[in-house]
C-alpha cells in the first residue's frame, strides 16, 4: 500500500506531540511493509527531498510566516504543499490513500482528494475550542475552527489519540460516532533502555544537588500545560520537603511571567527554567528525575506521560483529557486536580514520602508501556483503517467514476 501522508511538523521541525507522533509512526508503518510519501513545509532546515527503502520525505519551501497572520501563513504554505503533491503525483502515480495530520494541512489533503478521487484519512490530534476550554476567542480561533470541521467533513475515517479527543471529534464538529477510530499514541522505550546502567550523576549535578528531589516538567510554557499551577504548588511542596528542585524544560509565551511569579513567592532559586533542551538531554533528564509532573488544564493525548512511564520515572498528572486515559490513579501514577495547586502538591509529596508504593506504580506503568503503547502494534491498527477504508472506496460508486 502506498500512502501519501501530510503533516505540519516533521523533523528536524518538531513542535509539540503532533511532530513526535508522526515522526514515530513514519517508521513502524514502513515497518510493517507500508510505502509512505511524506510531504511537510520545510520550516527549520532539512533536504527538500530525502529518502529510506519505504519513506520519502517531500519538503516545500513556505513563505515567510511573519508576512502573514498565523491562519494565512498556514493556508499560503498549503496552497505551495498542493503545487507540490501535483508534481508528486506525476512522478509516483496516484496514491492508495491520504493521510492528514490536523487542520494546519487540511487545504491541500482536501484539494488532492478531490482532485484525484483518493480516500483521505484524518488524524485529529487536538481541537482549537478544546485549547480554549470550549469557547473560541477571535476570528482565527474560529477560523480554525472551520477548517477543522471540514477536515473532519472530508475524511472517509477519522482517527483520535484518546477516547476523550474523540468525544470532543463528536460534539464539535457533529461527527456520527462510527466515524472515528481510537487509537493511542505510543513511545519507544528503546531509547531510555539505552541509558540503563550509564552513570549519569554528573549529568545530574547540573540540575539538583545530589541530596535533592529532581522534579521534572517537559513541553511548551503555556497555559494549557498547566505550569502556572506547579509554580504555586512549589512553595507547598517545599513547606513539607525542603530538599526539592524543581526543573521546567520547554519554552513558551509564558516563561518570562513564571520566572517572575516564582521570584515574587521567593522560590525562584528552586526552580530552574532551562528553556528547550535537546532530545537527548531530555532523555537524561526522565532517568534522573525522582518525579515527572504534567499538571496539564488541557491535554489530548499526553504523550510526555507516556515518555517518563518508558524511563521508569514516577509521574504525576492532572485528571484531564487524555492524561485521565493514559495514567491510572494509585496503580501506574498519581492523578490530581486540574488547576489546584494544593491537589498538585498533594501528589508530588505523595510521590516523594512513599517510596516503596512508587516503585510499584513504576513497574506497572513501565510494563504497559511495552504492552499497551509500543508503535507496531500502533502502526497495524492504524493499517487496518487504511485496509477498511480502501475497501469501502473500492464498492463504493465515488471509486467508480
Amino acid at each position: 500500500m502506498r500512502v501519501l501522508m501530510l503533516s505540519w511538523e516533521y523533523p528536524p521541525h518538531i513542535i509539540g506531540g503532533l511532530g513526535k507522533h508522526v515522526s514515530e509512526l513514519v517508521p513502524a508503518l514502513v515497518g510493517e511493509g507500508v510505502e509512505v510519501h511524506l510531504v511537510t513545509p520545510r520550516l527549520y532546515g532539512g533536504s527538500f527531498d530525502e529518502g529510506w527503502p519505504g519513506l520519502f520525505v517531500h519538503r516545500v519551501d513556505v513563505p515567510r510566516m511573519h508576512e502573514y497572520d498565523f491562519f494565512s501563513f498556514v493556508s499560503e504554505s498549503n496552497a505551495l504543499m498542493a503545487l507540490r503533491i501535483e508534481r508528486l503525483i506525476r512522478e509516483i502515480g496516484r496514491p492508495d490513500l491520504l493521510h492528514a495530520h490536523d487542520w494546519l494541512v487540511a487545504r491541500a489533503a482536501v484539494e488532492c482528494k478531490h482532485r484525484h478521487r483518493i480516500p483521505l484519512v484524518a488524524t485529529i490530534h487536538a481541537t482549537e475550542k478544546g485549547r480554549g476550554r470550549g469557547s473560541l476567542s477571535g476570528p482565527q480561533a474560529q477560523a480554525i475552527h472551520g477548517t477543522e470541521w471540514w477536515l473532519t467533513y472530508e475524511a472517509w475515517r477519522i482517527i483520535c489519540a484518546s477516547h476523550y479527543m474523540a468525544g470532543q471529534v463528536r460534539e464539535y464538529f457533529a461527527v456520527p460516532a462510527d466515524k472515528v477510530d481510537v487509537i493511542p499514541n505510543g513511545v519507544d522505550p528503546t531509547r531510555f533502555q539505552r541509558l540503563e546502567g550509564v552513570d549519569l550523576s554528573d549529568f545530574r549535578h547540573q540540575y539538583a544537588a545530589p541530596d535533592e528531589a529532581l522534579v521534572l516538567n517537559v513541553g511548551r510554557v503555556v497555559e494549557e500545560k498547566g505550569v502556572p499551577v506547579l509554580v504555586e504548588a512549589v512553595p507547598r511542596v517545599l513547606a513539607r520537603f525542603d530538599k526539592a528542585k524543581f526543573v521546567v524544560a520547554g519554552t513558551g509565551a509564558l516563561l518570562d511571567a513564571l520566572r517572575r511569579r516564582a521570584e515574587e513567592l521567593g522560590v525562584a532559586t528552586r526552580i530552574y527554567f532551562c528553556g528547550f533542551v535537546p532530545d537527548e538531554v531530555r532523555d537524561r533528564l526522565y532517568k534522573v528525575a525522582s518525579v515527572a509532573v504534567f499538571p496539564s488544564l488541557y491535554e489530548p493525548f499526553g504523550i510526555v506521560a507516556l515518555e517518563a512511564m518508558a524511563a521508569r520515572t514516577p509521574v504525576v498528572v492532572a485528571e484531564t483529557g487524555g492524561l485521565a486515559e493514559v495514567v491510572r490513579h494509585a496503580e501506574t501514577g498519581i492523578t490530581v486536580y486540574p488547576g489546584d495547586p494544593d491537589s498538585l502538591a498533594w501528589g508530588i509529596l505523595h510521590t516523594l514520602e512513599h517510596p516503596e508504593w512508587t516503585r510499584q506504580r513504576v513497574e506497572n506503568a513501565y510494563r504497559e508501556v511495552v504492552e499497551r503503547y509500543n508503535w507496531p502494534a500502533i502502526a497495524r491498527q492504524t493499517i487496518a483503517v487504511y485496509e477498511r477504508v480502501r475497501s469501502e472506496y473500492e464498492r463504493s460508486d465515488w471509486a467508480r467514476v
